[in-house]
């Protein structure tokens, strides 16, 4: 693993969100650290990311970013699809509040499958992969009123929810 740091101004600072965006699209992060620095004017964010580093004879960049998108629109029914927005723009509206990329909060993967398992309790959002006891405890309380919109699932032939 390699840690990568960088003090980006809250003042004039789109040249070193750029540097910073850009060596987040191409390495695979482990975590973040952020702090706010304050100085008043000149305040900044010191920033810590732990990352993959790649093997020699192995390009940063991740692999994943080449794959295309996956288009969840065609995926989903009109009902998931429209509570998988809502979670998308809640995740967005965290991320900024909490000044960390999306995908730290919650992978658009992640969004669709408590949208297709109807997830209703904390213990069926630990069903999925890469949700943790404390993405649950920090997220639960103000995902879980989204995904109760959706109807549960009923089996067709008894009505029994599936």
């Amino acid at each position: 693993m390699g840690l990568r740091f960088f003090a980006v101004p809250v003042r004039d600072s789109n040249a070193c969100e750029q540097e910073l965006n850009g060596f987040l699209a191409g390495h695979k992060v482990v975590s973040i650290e952020r702090h706010l620095i304050d100085q008043g004017v000149n305040s900044f964010w010191a920033i810590c990311i732990d990352y993959l580093s790649h093997a020699p004879g192995e390009t940063a960049v991740n692999p994943n970013l080449s794959r295309s998108r996956v288009d969840y629109k065609t995926i989903l029914p009109p009902e998931e699809f429209t509570v998988f927005s809502r979670l998308r723009e809640w995740r967005k509206e965290m991320a900024q509040t909490e000044a960390v990329p999306v995908y730290a909060l919650f992978t658009n993967e992640q969004l669709a499958q408590m949208v297709q398992r109807r997830c209703r309790s904390r213990s069926d959002l630990s069903q999925i992969e890469g949700i943790g006891e404390n993405k649950i405890d920090k997220y639960a309380e103000r995902l879980l009123p989204l995904l109760q919109t959706l109807e549960a699932r009923t089996d067709a032939s008894s009505g029994e929810p599936v």
